[in-house]
């Protein structure tokens, strides 16, 4: 396993399962796997569902809409590649259709946010390669 390097933002590897969801952020589309059998929808991407165990699983587009379920207010950098962006909002957001995913709220207001605060998805375009899932308030 290659060392860390703590002056470089560690990027998403997309995987078999993955690559449809990370596709569709660089198309700025927010896509979560629907079970074509129970009907369930489920986040992070993988080969079954986590409901039933079927493997017929198809890709559907969300809103990107939902509201902050939890979060915390970032002071301190993880490591030095993220000492620019502290203080930051690190939450999990709700999907109104239900799922739940970690990400970013994007606000300079960072007292402002709370929980239930509605929030819409807003993609960031790291490089060519890489767009990264973020939120806003609403």
């Amino acid at each position: 396993m290659a060392d860390l390097d703590v002056n470089v933002k560690p990027l998403p590897t997309p995987s078999k399962d993955s690559a449809p969801y990370w596709e569709g952020l660089q198309e700025h589309r927010l896509l979560m796997q629907r079970c074509s059998s129970c009907h369930e929808l489920q986040f992070y991407p993988r080969s079954g569902c986590r409901s039933c165990g079927s493997t017929e699983l198809a890709w559907e587009e969300m809103a990107g809409t939902g509201h902050v379920y939890t979060y915390t207010v970032i002071h301190r950098a993880p490591f030095a590649a993220f000492a620019n962006d502290v203080p930051y909002v690190y939450a999990v957001v709700e999907l109104d259709e239900g799922p739940r995913l970690v990400s970013t709220v994007e606000t300079d207001e960072l007292d402002s946010v709370d929980v239930d605060m509605p929030v819409r998805a807003v993609y960031d375009d790291v490089n060519d390669d890489v767009t990264l899932l973020r939120f806003e308030p609403a």
